[in-house]
């Protein structure tokens, strides 16, 4: 896993296409890139990194639920003009119900009762980007010498969504086939073979896969010569069981084959799937075979709920959802968690090991001699999800048979809320990656408590797998701050993180894991400070299939390889330093262009060997990209300089090739450098076009230090990625975008920062707001404001703190009330009794009574993400119509913190856009918007600034009676999102 922390110096975003490279442990090379027009934090990254290869989906029977009605034909979907009748915006998806005829539709032709006519389509150029087809993922092989095309599909439907799902323990589970509920799928793989001279040859599919299977969980065996997955397929729903199966696919001839069929077999994937143990033998998890039928609800449930501190225990701790309620949920649980371990070889031989229990994982060691086991069991919490349950952590042999415990911890349901506060006890135990069966693992000094000065705080200790008994483990390194990760190199060579979130320093040590007392820090720094991030260290494949650090041999000696995003004023310049590890010293070898395109070192290509990495043979792979082309891979001989182009995907949407990318810099009223990035449509300019209406995106940070704040993060020449839900989307609509510009929430010393959130929130808003003014882009009266989260819950606030600044916002999956996440939020960790006037100050729920500018709630109705319960937005919307603001809440069925059901999107961009149109374009008097002809064409007989008043000629009149009559005779879902008025 510390090996994937540090890759994440590769993540980078594609629009609509993902590269995915994992250590074996996390099923061999992948590594991730994620559509999105802003970059996630680290720790976001390492989650995202996490769940989508533990993706799983099942298969495609309907739940039945009355809110559903007749399937979708998606054959017929219907992007034609924009009907007046239908407010002016977008077509329906389907029909309106049988009771809405010709009368109603000549009703609603005002478009007050829109909300009534269920789920909606937003504008043809709109829709046409969110639909286009999606770039397949890639893989590259262990050796380096193939790539697989994973092929994905689109939005999936509300349908899947709408299966039957469980929430139990943090979990959500579906139940039919027994995985993680709302996990990515593939619909196809191809095997591309890289060619000695850098080409790609073309692809073969996988041959014998069943019909409209759903693939997940990819990987490659360590050889390289098999691919393992498991598929769920629809036409098996009617088993009284799981429809997962784990395949086989033969890398040369691309034919795959059952491994694993139900219902003999059936694979459980809610936590551990399978991993590679060697080149040809898998350990998984499936259900077990005694298993029944699923435990029934009492009609009569044994006892009231009682929740009891009788004991009176400091118990603090976050508002997680999705948790365990009674004790029918921890039968549930047992249920469909509870799992059997199996060896299988490629040749279908199975043999069962240990006893059926819930496994969380199952880690093979990097030579397959033992496997590291571990599993949670009751009692379990009411109050916490699974990983604070109970826990053992058991060390079997290969042939599973017990050979020795490591830990066995009690739950813990009083970890400090404070930042950096763990469990106590031995945590991140794991192999490590130098060794062919040694474990290593960190144990807290200060009781897991943040708050209590200890030193050290944290002791790394390392020990073989076989110690006997008498024999003490070896401490590897005392840290004074709190563990961060390891990266193993040799047993003279080993880098050791370790940070602290209150003063956000981190340092990274060199160390020798067989001479503790050669110690050398090589880098103390701020997280906050970007410019003087040296860089993540590069690692390279062993013949085990780990990773460790990879040193370049040369003729003066061995130095790493240090992979940097390159901060600078100017924005990201990526390179890749030699660093000598002895002197501190760095030498570039390769740096980004930085006049036009944005590059950065994806992975190393020349570690095939199991040795240190000649320097003359050095070969990378470079994603590229620039303003207007989206990335593509390249691959690099750093001696020869030779480049190689290995893909050619083409633009994913041709109608904004040509948009207009800057990024701009300003400075608030407090001298805090700001910065945003500009986004304009198209063939505009700003003296011939006049001001646009204008859409400001953005999410608030904290920092301690208003310098680092006010760093350039970023590039001007990194392609714009559009997400499904992406404000970018309305640049086909004529509008000016800006994005992401910065909120610096600032505390410097003892201060914290959001005991003056408002005042710095409404300051940088300001700042925005007046440069854009300045530059002519944008009019007052003209400017909207929205931000989805936590950027949700900013865009409340400045509604109320600062009206003067915008004519609407759109807050979407947002927290309002601070009292209700009273143990912290956010990087606040005062608790609501240690700061009530700041929890009180910053909750736009108590001063709804000022918001007075229309304010468009959206919300999926199945929230998981801890703070932002649905209610949060029912709540807000009852305080703000109590008030009578102008306001409109939108509850998407189904869906959770992140929309992703197709009508969920597809009609949170219609409620977007109806609302902007509303309130931003009307503002000025007209209340029509281009459509992509004009977008493309602002040389016409209209310029830009006119189009997004007039609408151009895609208006009502331009359709027929008979046009709008065939769209209400089209079958539709009639479940809808609720929208209240």
């Amino acid at each position: 896993m510390v090996s994937t922390i540090a890759s994440l110096s590769c993540i980078s975003s594609l629009p609509r296409c993902s590269l995915l490279l994992r250590p074996r442990s996390l099923c061999n090379n992948f590594f991730v890139f994620h559509a999105s027009s802003s970059s996630p934090s680290p720790f976001s990254a390492v989650s995202t990194l996490g769940r989508s290869l533990s993706f799983g989906f099942g298969c495609q029977r309907l739940r039945s639920f009355g809110a559903i009605g007749r399937r979708l034909d998606r054959n017929r979907m219907t992007g034609g003009g924009r009907f007046h009748a239908l407010a002016c915006l977008a077509p329906v998806e389907g029909s309106a119900d049988a009771a809405l005829g010709a009368e109603n539709s000549t009703k609603m032709a005002g478009g007050e009762d829109d909300e009534f006519l269920g789920y909606r389509l937003p504008p043809k150029e709109i829709k046409e980007i969110v639909d286009a087809p999606p770039i397949p993922a890639l893989s590259l092989s262990p050796k380096r010498d193939k790539i697989l095309f994973l092929h994905r599909p689109s939005l999936p439907p509300l349908s899947e969504l709408a299966r039957q799902e469980l929430k139990l323990a943090g979990l959500r589970i579906d139940p039919e086939c027994n995985t993680l509920s709302r996990m990515s799928s593939y619909t196809g793989i191809s095997i591309h073979t890289l060619l000695e001279e850098g080409t790609l040859r073309e692809g073969k599919s996988i041959m014998g896969l069943p019909d409209d299977a759903k693939i997940s969980s990819v990987s490659w065996s360590p050889d390289g010569r098999y691919l393992a997955f498991s598929i769920c397929e629809p036409e098996k729903c009617d088993l009284p069981r799981s429809t997962l199966g784990l395949w086989i696919a033969d890398v040369e001839n691309g034919q795959a084959r059952e491994l694993l069929a139900p219902p003999k077999f059936s694979l459980n994937k809610i936590f551990n799937s399978y991993s590679w143990i060697d080149d040809s033998t898998l350990v998984v998890s499936v259900i077990p075979s005694a298993r029944g039928l699923p435990p029934k609800k009492p009609v009569i449930p044994f006892s009231p709920k009682i929740l009891s501190n009788e004991h009176q225990q400091v118990q603090q701790n976050a508002t997680y959802q999705d948790l365990l309620k009674n004790m029918h949920d921890e039968d549930l649980f047992d249920y469909y968690a509870t799992a059997q371990l199996l060896l299988v070889t490629l040749d279908g031989e199975t043999k069962v090991i240990g006893p059926p229990a819930i496994y969380t994982s199952v880690d093979p060691s990097p030579d397959g001699r033992f496997l590291l086991v571990s599993s949670i069991h009751r009692p379990y919490s009411y109050i916490l999800p699974w990983n604070r349950f109970p826990k053992k952590v058991h060390l079997w042999k290969r042939t599973g048979e017990f050979y020795k415990e490591l830990c066995s911890l009690p739950l813990a349901e009083n970890i400090p809320i404070a930042f950096n506060s763990c469990r106590k006890g031995p945590r991140s135990i794991n192999w490590r990656a130098d060794k062919p069966s040694s474990l290593y693992w960190v144990e807290a000094q200060d009781e897991g408590d943040a708050r209590v000065n200890v030193s050290p705080r944290d002791i790394i200790y390392t020990a073989p797998a076989e110690l006997q008994a008498g024999e003490e483990p070896n401490v590897v390194h005392k840290l004074d701050l709190r563990y961060g990760g390891v990266l193993w190199g040799t047993e003279a060579l080993a880098l050791v993180y370790e940070s602290w979130y209150k003063t956000r320093r981190i340092r990274t040590w060199r160390i020798s894991p067989e001479n503790p007392e050669e110690v050398q820090i090589l880098f103390d720094r701020s997280t906050e400070d970007v410019y003087s991030d040296p860089g993540s260290p590069m690692l390279r494949r062993t013949s085990l299939g780990t990773y460790v650090l990879a040193q370049i041999k040369l003729s003066n000696g061995k130095k790493l390889l240090l992979n940097g995003k390159g901060a600078t004023p100017e924005g990201y310049v990526p390179f890749l330093d030699l660093f000598d590890i002895n002197t501190g010293e760095t030498e570039r070898i390769w740096q980004s262009d930085k006049e036009k395109y944005y590059e950065k070192v994806v992975s190393l290509m020349s570690d095939q060997e199991d040795d240190d990495l000649p320097y003359d043979k050095l070969k990378i792979l470079v994603s590229k990209e620039s303003q207007i082309e989206p990335p593509q891979y390249f691959l690099w001989s750093l001696i020869d300089k030779r480049v190689t182009k290995i893909t050619d995907f083409p633009h994913p949407y041709p109608q904004l090739a040509h948009i207009q990318k800057e990024i701009l810099r300003y400075t608030r009223s407090d001298e805090v450098q700001l910065t945003a990035t500009l986004y304009l449509p198209p063939g505009y300019e700003p003296k011939r076009d006049g001001p646009l209406p204008t859409l400001i995106w953005a999410y608030p940070r904290e920092f301690k230090n208003k310098d680092n704040a006010g760093q350039m993060r970023g590039s001007p020449n990194q392609f714009p990625g559009i997400g499904s839900t992406s404000p970018l989307l309305w640049l086909a609509r004529g509008f000016a975008i800006l994005e992401g510009p910065t909120m610096p929430i600032i505390g410097e010393g003892e201060a914290e920062a959001n005991d003056r959130y408002v005042e710095q929130l409404v300051a940088s808003a300001e700042a925005a707001v007046n440069e854009i003014m300045r530059r002519g882009v944008s009019r007052e009266n003209q400017i909207a404001v929205g931000g989805h989260s936590y950027g949700a819950f900013m865009t409340a606030n400045l509604l109320a703190h600062a009206p003067h600044l915008f004519c609407c916002g759109i807050a979407r999956a947002g927290a309002y009330n601070r009292t209700l996440t009273p143990f912290g939020f956010q990087s606040e960790d005062r608790t609501f009794w240690d700061a009530p006037k700041t929890y009180m100050d910053m909750s736009p729920f108590v001063v709804a009574n000022k918001i007075k500018k229309p304010l468009l709630l959206i919300h999926g109705e199945e929230d998981n993400n801890s703070g932002t319960f649905t209610m949060q937005s029912e709540r807000f919307y009852d305080a703000l119509k109590g008030h009578g603001a102008l306001t409109r809440l939108v509850l998407l069925p189904y869906e959770s913190h992140g929309y992703v059901g197709r009508e969920s999107v597809m009609h949170t961009l219609w409620e977007m856009d109806r609302w902007l149109k509303k309130f931003c374009v009307s503002s000025v008097g007209n209340n029509k918007l281009p459509n992509a002809e004009e977008m493309s064409n602002p040389n016409g007989q209209q310029d830009l600034s006119s189009l997004a008043m007039t609408g151009g000629k895609d208006s009502f009149h331009d359709s027929t009676l008979e046009d709008y009559k065939e769209l209400c005779q089209e079958d539709f879902l009639s479940t809808c999102p609720r929208s209240l008025l």
